[in-house]
């Protein structure tokens, strides 16, 4: 999964480690800070419904910015050049702003805990069930991927035994979680989002000062890559050759459309950081809020791995030398000088305890509310739900410690997380987009819709792909394909039960159809929501705007 090479050891001293435990009082200070406003499970799952946009907004974005992201992405970067800005400009973005002005009012506004509670109420409790069990399953995945990631790391950067550093880590996320609950985890992930962009920033500028600015990097690369390289649409033509093994169709349908709409709108992780704002314009705002950093992440993570292919050359080409995992790590050992290498360890181990965190904080939720307390202890007081929270955060940071093992196979760990998102988040995005625009659908057809597209999605992957029944050029590649498989399959599925089946009464779907409206949705605006600079229309297409224009620079 990442496996980083010998000879990364980096020059750390006293003052690199008293930086590091700075920052880890830090942490657990805010979670104890937290802990006094944590009173009723709504407190600890979803902080009160309390927090103020620009606090949900960062956070949003810094769940997602965790340290597989940067590692992988930065692989990305080394490996498949600037096709890798797909992931941001038309992997994100338009599925953030979709998001928050089209499916936040119907999760806020429904009052709902969870995204599988959602299709509990517009469902009911079988695809509940199946997409708890899902989304229970995929969380710990992912933080176990984070949380052993951090291990190798540490262990090639800074010697730290994988043990150590996995006890170290997990016993940081899981006390800042227990003690503060989400907001605890929230208020953590904006001091981390502005600790991942201090280790970033100064790695990008001084590597790029190394290699002779921006000129110097595209003249190397262009030279030993190729003119098609460092465009983002050169050579994805139908038939065309090039190094993601993907062409434009793919792209905008595979990762722009089913990938990107499928995480973006259904991940939990991600979403309940916006269900916990203070009110629904808040929540609507929270994700067209990070759409505007995210914009901006290429620069400080594929641009170094665009770098870490100019100094290192050798990058990815033998099994035994540097892996294109190695990308962000030979930047610290090369170019960071002690102090500033302090920073850029903290950094990333944030990056990594932020990922964490945002999968085991939502794991908690729904393994508490929509499973244990859905269908195994039903009715108890609200104090047995808060102490189950606070068990649960711990049996899923263990279980997270073990999980990551399941991905030994992926040398690049993007990779490995696309192919979790093409099982388990397309799915659910197709029985969340077809009930949620189709009032017909039944509740037969969003049980079979979800188990049959994350099956299809399953035996492309495994079945086909895996076995060379079918030929794709590249592991990414592969993760588009299986994820319109799973959105095609799933789609005609839920249609095709759903004209056989009865719907559900049309006065059950108030406030989970689009078209329709719930008592909760006519919210009236807070003091100073109204003001233009907070309009979601305007943030949402001016984030589409910039992030099209973006596109320029590497398009030609």
């Amino acid at each position: 999964m990442i496996t980083l090479a010998e000879g990364l050891r980096l020059p750390t001293n006293g003052l690199d480690y008293a930086i590091l435990a700075l920052y880890f009082a830090v942490v657990l200070g805010i979670g104890i800070a937290a802990r006094r406003s944590v009173r009723t499970s709504l407190d600890f799952f979803l902080s009160g419904r309390s927090l103020p946009a620009w606090v949900t907004g960062l956070a949003f974005v810094a769940a997602n910015l965790g340290a597989t992201e940067i590692l992988g992405m930065a692989a990305n970067g080394a490996q498949y050049g600037a096709y890798t800005v797909h992931w941001y400009w038309i992997g994100a973005i338009p599925a953030m702003v979709f998001l928050g002005l089209v499916m936040m009012p119907f999760y806020y506004g429904s009052k709902v805990r969870s995204v599988p509670e959602f299709l509990l109420h517009r469902f009911g409790p079988s695809s509940h069930l199946l997409s708890s069990v899902i989304f229970a399953v995929s969380s710990v995945l992912i933080a176990g991927v984070n949380l052993y990631a951090m291990a190798i790391v540490l262990q090639a950067l800074l010697g730290w035994p994988q043990w150590v550093a996995i006890v170290v880590a997990g016993f940081f996320v899981l006390a800042y979680i227990t003690i503060g609950g989400l907001s605890s985890a929230i208020y953590n992930e904006v001091l981390q989002f502005f600790v991942i962009l201090a280790a970033l920033i100064p790695l990008t500028i001084v590597g790029l000062k190394r290699v002779g600015g921006w000129d110097g990097l595209t003249d190397s690369l262009t030279s030993s890559h190729g003119d098609a390289f460092l465009t983002a649409w050169k050579g994805t033509g139908i038939g065309e050759a090039n190094p993601l093994g993907a062409n434009w169709l793919t792209l905008v349908l595979g990762l722009g459309f089913v990938m990107s709409f499928g995480y973006w709108t259904t991940n939990f992780a991600e979403v309940q950081r916006a269900l916990s704002a203070k009110n629904l314009s808040a929540a609507k705002r929270t994700p067209l809020i990070a759409a505007f950093p995210k914009i901006f992440i290429p620069l400080v993570v594929v641009v170094p791995g665009l770098i870490a292919l100019v100094m290192e050359p050798t990058l990815g080409k033998t099994k035994d030398g540097l892996q294109y995992n190695d990308a962000i790590p030979v930047l610290m050992r090369d170019l960071l000088p002690n102090g500033v290498l302090g920073i850029a360890v903290t950094g990333l181990l944030a990056a990594f305890m932020a990922g964490m965190a945002a999968n085991v904080s939502s794991f908690n939720t729904v393994f508490t509310n929509d499973i244990w307390g859905a269908y195994l202890k039903k009715g108890r007081e609200d104090g047995y739900y808060l102490k189950t929270g606070r068990v649960v955060t711990a049996v899923g940071v263990l279980i997270g410690m073990g999980t990551a093992f399941i991905a030994s196979s992926f040398s690049n760990i993007m990779n490995y997380l696309q192919t979790l998102f093409s099982f388990f988040n397309v799915p659910l995005f197709v029985v969340f987009i077809i009930g949620m625009f189709w009032k017909r659908t039944s509740a037969a057809a969003g049980f079979w819709g979800l188990l049959s597209g994350t099956a299809a999605a399953m035996i492309n992957y495994f079945g086909l792909y895996k076995q060379g029944v079918i030929a794709i050029p590249s592991e990414q590649g592969a993760n588009f394909v299986s994820s319109i498989v799973a959105f095609v399959v799933g789609a005609v599925v839920m249609v095709l039960v759903t004209l056989v089946t009865k719907p559900k009464p049309a006065e059950s779907l108030a406030g989970l159809v689009y078209g329709t409206r719930s008592p909760e949705m006519a919210e009236v605006p807070a003091d100073g929501d109204d003001a233009w600079y907070r309009k979601p229309a305007l943030l949402g297409w001016g984030a589409v705007a910039l992030a099209a224009l973006c596109y320029v620079p590497f398009s030609f």
